[in-house]
């Protein structure tokens, strides 16, 4: 019962975000520093990763290729597919779970805390609106940095493989565009979008409706990355089932 009344919640939660809405120009400032609070300082820990990330998957790829029969190409190939299909969406989306996720909970469960968000609607101000809204929109640019992900995964991969002596440069991008399947990206971003609406709301769900002190706000990040990453792992499977089966 305490789950459906959580679900419940989130729902009738999303109701009010999208309700009476804060004056324009307002919502204007407000979404443009979510983007440069959860967007653009997010960039520096997923370009490290999504390097180096493909740079292990090409490397792994090509030292279990002990067949002389299997084409070199295949190091590439199997690169491009990790890193397009899962790795850029999926994981990326997980490690933002708990870095944007923990800052969407802690900061709305401040407020909280100290009473900001009972004070913003004793001046009349949609509370839902005035804090998840914002994010909602600024993760909506969410798939530019999965973009960025998937440029960089590969960028690892070849520097991996070729630098390594794995593979040649002409091998390399010959298994690159090797039976590329275009859907696969519309995929991968079908997916973004879905994830940045999770990354943006069960985490705001979590710091909106917390109870107790500072102790509190700590806890409640911790919950919220859990249930963020079940909810992105769900749906991955939902969606996957649903576009690729």
């Amino acid at each position: 019962m305490t789950y459906l009344h959580s679900i419940g919640e989130y729902f009738l939660m999303l109701k009010g975000v999208f309700g009476r809405m804060t004056k324009a120009s307002v919502l204007r400032n407000l979404i443009f520093k979510e983007i440069n609070e959860l967007i653009m300082g997010s960039l520096g820990i997923v370009a490290f990763l999504s390097f180096f990330i493909g740079a292990v998957v090409a490397i792994q790829t090509a030292l279990n290729l002990n067949n002389p029969l299997i084409p070199k190409t295949l190091v590439a190939y199997a690169a491009r597919q990790s890193v397009i299909l899962e790795f850029a969406p999926t994981f990326i989306s997980i490690i933002m779970a708990g870095k944007v996720g923990s800052f969407i909970t802690s900061s709305i469960g401040s407020m909280r805390v100290t009473e900001q968000i009972d004070a913003l609607e004793v001046m009349g101000i949609n509370s839902k609106n005035y804090l998840i809204f914002p994010k909602i929109i600024a993760m909506f640019t969410y798939p530019f940095v999965i973009a960025i992900s998937m440029f960089l995964g590969i960028a690892g991969a070849y520097t991996a493989a070729v630098l390594g002596g794995f593979v040649t440069s002409d091998q390399f991008m010959t298994g690159l565009q090797d039976d590329f399947n275009p859907f696969h990206l519309t995929y991968a971003f079908i997916k973004t979008f879905l994830f940045a609406f999770i990354l943006s709301t069960v985490p705001a769900y979590h710091g909106y409706y917390m109870k107790g002190g500072a102790l509190e706000v700590g806890e409640a990040s911790t919950t919220s990355f859990v249930w963020t990453s079940v909810v992105l792992i769900v749906t991955n499977y939902a969606v996957t089932q649903l576009l690729l089966s």
